[in-house]
């Protein structure tokens, strides 16, 4: 046996909610997507070490077309039972106070790469949707219970519990408050586990920011009364203000063939102490079962950890896989991601142009419904991100580059466009908190192909620019402050687009690659 060290977080960048599964000798960890598609981001590894991308499970399942920022898929949960797995999802379609209008499904494959079944409706109480399958053979679904009668901001009342029938697919029987909280508040996220004679309920409180923690209760009899943990939170941050990982919270765990436990749980790195550019990441720790019968963290306290150790059958070694390429001569690559609408050959294709890929023009960069863009995640506070293309535009209205983009209210874009006087330019445009800015640079150029660069160290982002690889990169504008690209639900990612509010798909970008660069070690 070997203790391997490895750093936290294991899964860089935005993924958050993460939820761990054991499969033969495959482990799993599926993560939140929020608005951007394909939904459900999995990653797979052998030895919880290392860990690839796998697959994304939802496709064709959704419709996220309209959804708010910030809403869409929660907190999914994968589960296995009888030689299918198990997928519950929440589809968030509205965020506003006090109402939350938040539909849990349920789909079912026979391996995690699919085919997926078509969605069974769930119900829309709450969201943090999780599956238990009891020894006996039954299933139940839990999760959070939003009351709108609340007084306070968050409406969260604790978790609820009800009977799934895999035969009729749908929930029957009573519905079960097995949970109502703790003063901690803000009760979300639950999974069920059964440990030795009890029941164990993890869940998530205090919020998804600087609260955030872990909370445990234990019940004999599924549907209750839990008994609450006498030390909660046994997971958090809250009081640790100097720890690299903030923001501890929404677990769950797993054993290995071993006989070790451990949690998976999510967690931030603030940027310059501030908010997290890179969104919400997945860290693990083992954990431990006390003598009389608590989980608690190995190390002995309630804080996460940076730098940690998984007992392995063969030596180890963690390696750092957050670099990305693609050249568009074939299928295009499965990391990328796109705005609540899935990738077609009707805006999005590689048969126009041999080992260029032709993206058509959409709505503006704005827009909830029609936003032609193709990104990645952030994944190192150090980087370069490097496209090649050709775009003619005509018009102002005309745009075609490379952008930094958290959500529709905080970006910064790179790209050419069209200016009456100058004919084709390269330029700049922010939008920060929701307002607006053009920046002054104007940079006519010949027609032909572009390529632009972004580096980015921190919290500062430089724009560049060439027509050939043997030129000397030019600046685009001045050094942008990021921070205003840090402290969303998802991350900063990282994207190419085409925009076109002239006419909708009036006109088109052949991009002839994308790069990603990562600095950061472990």
């Amino acid at each position: 046996m070997y203790q391997t060290k490895i750093k936290n977080p294991i899964l860089r960048g935005f993924n958050p909610d993460p939820n761990i599964l054991k499969v033969d000798n495959n482990y799993y960890i599926a993560v939140s997507s929020f608005e951007w598609l394909p939904g459900v981001r999995v990653y797979h590894s052998k030895d919880l070490v290392n860990w690839n991308y796998e697959t994304d499970i939802l496709k064709s399942q959704v419709d996220l077309r309209g959804n708010p920022q910030n809403g869409s898929i929660w907190a999914p949960q994968i589960s296995y039972a009888n030689g299918l797995f198990y997928l519950v999802y929440t589809d968030v379609k509205s965020t506003k106070r006090p109402f939350k209008d938040s539909h849990n499904y349920l789909i079912t494959a026979p391996t995690i790469k699919g085919p997926w079944s078509k969605p069974v409706y769930l119900n829309s109480s709450g969201f943090d949707p999780s599956l238990f399958h009891d020894r006996d053979g039954r299933k139940w679904l839990l999760n959070e219970n939003w009351d709108y009668r609340l007084t306070t901001d968050n409406k969260s009342a604790g978790i609820i519990m009800q009977e799934y029938d895999d035969q009729k697919q749908q929930l029957v029987g009573p519905i079960y408050k097995i949970f109502n909280g703790t003063e901690l508040a803000k009760t979300e996220a639950p999974h069920l586990y059964k440990y030795g004679d009890y029941y164990y309920l993890i869940t998530a409180e205090g919020g998804t920011g600087s609260g955030h923690s872990v909370t445990v209760c234990r019940s004999k009899k599924i549907t209750g009364p839990y008994e609450l943990d006498p030390h909660y939170p046994m997971l958090t941050a809250r009081d640790k203000p100097d720890s690299p990982l903030q923001c501890a919270g929404h677990a769950s765990i797993v054993q290995s063939p071993l006989g070790k436990w451990y949690m998976v749980y999510l967690c931030t790195r603030p940027l310059l102490g501030k908010s997290a550019i890179l969104g919400r990441e997945t860290a693990i720790q083992e954990v431990i079962w006390t003598e009389d019968g608590w989980l608690r963290l190995k190390d002995g306290g309630n804080g996460p950890l940076v730098e940690t150790e998984i007992l392995t059958t063969h030596q180890s070694k963690q390696i750092k896989n957050t670099d990305f390429f693609d050249d568009f001569n074939s299928e295009l690559k499965e990391e990328w991601n796109s705005l609540r609408i899935l990738v077609n050959d009707s805006w999005c294709n590689l048969k126009s142009r041999k080992s260029y890929l032709r993206m058509t023009s959409g709505d503006s960069i704005q827009s909830l419904f029609e936003h032609h863009m193709l990104a990645i995640r952030q994944k190192d506070f150090r980087f370069d991100a490097i496209t090649k293309l050709d775009y003619n535009p005509k018009s102002y209205n005309q745009m075609a580059g490379l952008m930094l983009y958290l959500n529709d209210d905080n970006y910064l874009y790179t790209y050419l466009t069209y200016d009456e006087n100058r004919g084709r330019v390269i330029r700049l445009m922010k939008c920060k908190k929701g307002e607006f800015t053009l920046l002054p640079t104007i940079i006519p150029i010949e027609d032909g192909e572009v390529e632009l660069k972004v580096e980015v160290n921190g919290p500062i982002g430089k724009f560049y620019y060439r027509i050939n690889r043997m030129d000397t990169w030019q600046a685009v504008g001045t050094p942008q402050d990021l921070l205003f690209l840090a402290g969303g639900f998802t991350g900063n990612f990282i994207g190419i687009g085409v925009h076109d509010m002239d006419q909708k798909s009036g006109s088109y970008a052949d991009f002839d690659y994308f790069a990603y660069h990562g600095f950061d070690s472990l």
